[in-house]
């Protein structure tokens, strides 16, 4: 299981941060419950089942507070991981996995609809930073997964490079969210490293870089967003069953476009278990 909590309370515009005299934000929790089976010790796949919940307080079309929540099952993914290279020995390890696969509409998509009903705020009034697009749990599409990790070690000191790239169609309401890219990693060092266990810290760097969604063929200008993110995350591994996780990330860099309500931190944690 995994979990990434992620509060939105800053609005920015164009990049810039703008007042935020209504208290807009966004609580956004994403359980991953995911399950998999190594077929041979390169080659295994895995199902990831999210299960959101996002809670927000916004500006409606007339400018008043608005509040509400969604929840419920995201959109399933199918991936399949493959272990390209690995060579390992008691003072050093490399290793290079790919991974590719598919994301099921399977998530609710009706708060797309909003986008065709929004209108603008009335002269003077707040204008909203959260949107349908940001509140809907699926997007009604197939989507594309691809990506790669690489880890190296030399002795106790080690360091990890991860990116994903989401390939994105047209879903629901004519909507089709924008291609994105993530990655993360970083430098890290092994605290504990023996045979039965270890505990690692990391300085975590990720971010996010994604374009403009396409609403019935136009594109529409509150999504984009570009975003770097350090933290702290800590790991531990147990007989080569278990594996732990807890990390925190805070934005250093956010540039979006239009008016949006950007992320102030996030808090992630995950455990697995190998039978």
């Amino acid at each position: 299981m995994a979990e990434q909590l992620t509060h939105y309370g800053t609005l920015q515009e164009d990049g810039a941060k703008v007042p935020n005299d209504l208290d807009q934000h966004l609580d956004s929790s994403i359980s991953q419950v995911f399950v998999g089976y190594n077929f041979t010790e390169r080659f295994g796949l895995q199902v990831n089942v999210p299960i959101i919940y996002r809670s927000f307080q916004r500006a409606d079309d007339a400018g008043e507070i608005d509040r509400g929540s969604e929840s419920g099952i995201g959109d399933v993914s199918l991936v399949a991981n493959f272990l390209a290279f690995r060579k390992a020995t008691k003072q050093r390890t490399f290793a290079w996995t790919i991974h590719g696969g598919v994301k099921f509409p399977t998530g609710n998509s009706d708060r797309l609809q909003e986008e065709l009903n929004e209108l603008p705020p009335p002269p003077g009034a707040a204008e909203s930073g959260i949107h349908g697009h940001d509140l809907a749990l699926g997007s009604g599409s197939f989507d594309g997964i691809v990506g790669a990790g690489l880890f190296a070690r030399r002795h106790r000191l080690f360091v990890s490079a991860n990116a994903q790239y989401s390939i994105r169609t047209k879903g629901d309401f004519d909507y089709r969210y924008a291609n994105d890219l993530t990655s993360w990693g970083g430098p890290g060092v092994f605290l504990a490293l023996n045979e039965d266990y270890t505990v690692a810290l990391q300085l975590n760097v990720s971010g996010e870089s994604k374009g403009r969604d396409t609403f019935q063929g136009e594109k529409a200008d509150d999504t984009g967003i570009t975003s770097v993110f350090l933290g702290p995350q800590i790991s531990l591994t147990w007989t080569g069953r278990l594996s732990a996780e807890l990390g925190a990330d805070l934005p250093v860099s956010v540039d979006n476009t239009a008016l949006q309500s950007v992320p102030d931190f996030r808090v992630r944690a995950a455990v697995n278990w190998r039978f």
